[in-house]
């Protein structure tokens, strides 16, 4: 017979389909903490076969190591296979300038989908509960959201899973004393320097002691903010599925007059349009922009770029014009088609008479750690932040600025750094790695263009 926290966990998983006993085994997220354990133990119980994976960050000294030896311990008196990795934190830091709670968790998330396909597994079952949700919901609540952010974590996420998704911290605790089984702490839990840990240990101890039903409204709210995000995606859907044009080259068009009628326009575009990698700050204002002046200008995403003119809202792909592609080497730029000259500057404060912002420019010397810097032509739906401006521009409306033909526009040459356009060589350069006066570490590049 099962107890409560089996049936539970048991009607989650069968009820949105996260495991199947005949697909294979379930890689199991195992820190040693009582979550981690209380979900392995729960999913042996209901018949799974597991596979355990667990990562030695080497962040909490001695304790690191603790917890690498009680999962040693736990996985051979339960007859489960437990695989184990170390990782270097600080470097993979260094390598992607990311703060140390992501890095940690690009890391192991990378590392269990090696290991679910190196064993066959069917899915990662992770040990996140109804606390964890409910401080999602808070953290997400403060940093300002929208409805989608405010529904907290899903039961499955790809090839993750959450089978504790509703059960609490409370729940897993009797669980475990039930069993009478042990498991380690995390004495960083108790610190309340992460965010996380403010809203686990100061907010919600908070809404305990003032409202002792608090943690369960507050669930019941999540749940139906996520049956009305669920009815405004069908829908958005039903409504895309019957105005709107779409073709092969996935674009997308509706006249404006049918989301007119709404009170909600710039919220209803988003929801059509973000699948396309538009935001919502980029709909607003294009609806504010084509209501005041007839026709909004172009926004883009790095995919597709988004207008509206003419009574119509128009999504299109953003064209491309193959060309060739130069990698730019600071230390061999005369392999170049365009003459640069790079002057390193260490001891020489910045002034902005060093530059005309033309055809000499400076940079902070951070562009030269970027993994890729090119040399190209103008491609049709370029666009950049020059340099002081705030908003983004259209290089095709540079150039109409700088009344250049159709013959000269050819012939542009750019500097893109890691994906972000920097310089429009001879015309502007762009806000991205700006030089502060006074700075002592810049680069400034002279440009001779040639075709």
């Amino acid at each position: 017979m099962k107890t409560d926290f089996q049936s539970i966990v048991s009607d989650v998983i069968f009820r949105d389909g996260l495991l199947d006993h005949d697909k294979g085994p379930v890689l199991v997220a195992l820190s040693g903490g009582a979550d981690s354990v209380a979900l392995l133990l729960v999913l042996k119980q209901l018949g799974f076969d597991c596979v355990a994976a667990h990562c030695n960050f080497h962040l909490r000294g001695e304790e690191s190591d603790r917890d690498e030896a009680f999962v040693r311990s736990l996985c051979k008196g339960l007859d489960v296979p437990c695989v184990l990795t170390h990782f270097d934190v600080a470097a993979y830091q260094r390598e992607h300038g990311v703060s140390m709670e992501m890095a940690c968790r690009d890391l192991r998330y990378a590392w269990f989908e090696q290991v679910r396909n190196d064993h066959h597994c069917q899915a990662i079952a992770v040990a996140h509960h109804s606390d964890d949700n409910l401080e999602t919901f808070f953290l997400n609540l403060f940093r300002g959201t929208g409805i989608a952010g405010l529904t907290g974590m899903k039961t499955r996420n790809g090839h993750v899973v959450r089978p504790l998704l509703e059960v609490s911290r409370g729940d897993i605790e009797a669980f475990l004393a039930e069993l009478g089984q042990t498991y380690v702490t995390d004495s960083t839990n108790a610190e309340n320097v992460v965010l996380r840990n403010r809203v686990r240990n100061v907010v919600l101890p908070a809404i305990d002691e003032m409202f002792p039903s608090g943690r369960r409204q507050v669930l019941l709210t999540m749940k139906h903010l996520s049956e009305n995000q669920q009815l405004c995606a069908e829908l958005v859907q039903y409504f895309s599925d019957n105005n709107i044009e779409k073709d092969a080259e996935k674009r997308f068009a509706m006249p404006y007059r049918l989301l007119a009628k709404f009170s909600q326009k710039s919220l209803i575009l988003y929801e059509m349009a973000k699948s396309f990698g538009l935001n919502r700050a980029q709909c607003q204002q294009a609806i504010q922009n084509y209501e005041c002046r007839g026709k909004s200008g172009y926004f883009y995403s790095t995919s597709h770029y988004m207008m509206i003119n003419r009574g119509k809202i128009v999504i299109k792909p953003i064209p491309t014009t193959p060309s060739k592609t130069y990698k730019v080497d600071f230390n061999q730029l005369d392999e170049l088609p365009v003459k640069l000259e790079m002057t390193e500057m260490s001891m020489q404060p910045f002034v902005p008479s060093l530059v005309n912002g033309k055809t000499r420019v400076a940079f902070n010397a951070r562009i030269m750690e970027c993994e890729k810097v090119v040399l190209r032509r103008w491609r049709e739906g370029d666009s950049m932040v020059p340099f002081g401006m705030r908003g983004r521009k259209l290089l095709s409306d540079l150039f109409t600025d700088f009344k250049l033909d159709r013959e000269q526009k050819k012939n542009v040459w750019i500097l893109e750094a890691d994906g972000e356009i920097v310089w429009v060589l001879g015309l502007r350069a762009a806000s991205a790695f700006r030089v502060k006066n006074t700075s002592q570490s810049y680069i400034i590049l002279t440009c001779n263009q040639g075709e």
